[in-house]
């Protein structure tokens, strides 16, 4: 029964991986600013486990980029990468960072897997993906001042998701 459940919150954010960036895109540079794809892989990678939230960051960015165009082809498979890590990361430290509370175990969790995306995410972009052209400046820049206002979004956004989830009872607590 939990599998069946997980699968459909799986499924769910999967699908919000692809309506948010639409319902965004008339806001310039919404993408790299308020992150709206990472919301639903963060938040798949906490309530539902690692093995969710990296199918979640491999299918919405896949799906999103087949049926809108966004991530553009040649962004695609970086963004895969990031979200996979994403997710897979923020479900394994979900599982096995254990503090007395609960609403540190959500930011502990949360802050690591974005960190562990973030450096990924670079890693692969200066050896593989964009090569030669692809700069510390330019990673900093991306990763942590362009995405500043949708890093905040994250922080403030998903514990109250993760908690609301709890609370309704959809989801085990952490503790």
């Amino acid at each position: 029964m939990k599998q069946v459940k997980y699968l459909v919150m799986t499924a769910l954010c999967v699908a919000l991986g692809v309506v948010l960036p639409v319902t965004l895109h008339a806001i310039p540079n919404a993408g790299s600013i308020l992150l709206p794809m990472h919301i639903p892989v963060l938040l798949c990678g906490l309530v539902c486990g690692p093995v969710y939230g990296l199918a979640c960051g491999i299918l919405a960015p896949l799906l999103s980029s087949l049926i809108t165009s966004m991530p553009p082809m040649a962004m695609l498979p970086s963004m895969i990468c990031e979200l996979a890590v994403y997710g897979l990361v923020a479900g394994i430290l979900i599982r096995v960072i254990k503090t007395r509370y609960n609403i540190a175990n959500l930011y502990l969790s949360l802050l690591g897997a974005m960190l562990i995306g973030r450096v990924i995410y670079g890693a692969l972009n200066s050896l593989i993906f964009r090569a030669g052209e692809y700069s510390l400046q330019l990673w900093l820049t991306g990763a942590f001042v362009t995405a500043l206002p949708g890093i905040a979004i994250q922080l403030v956004l998903l514990p109250v998701l993760v908690l609301a989830l709890q609370k309704a009872r959809l989801v085990e607590a952490t503790v």
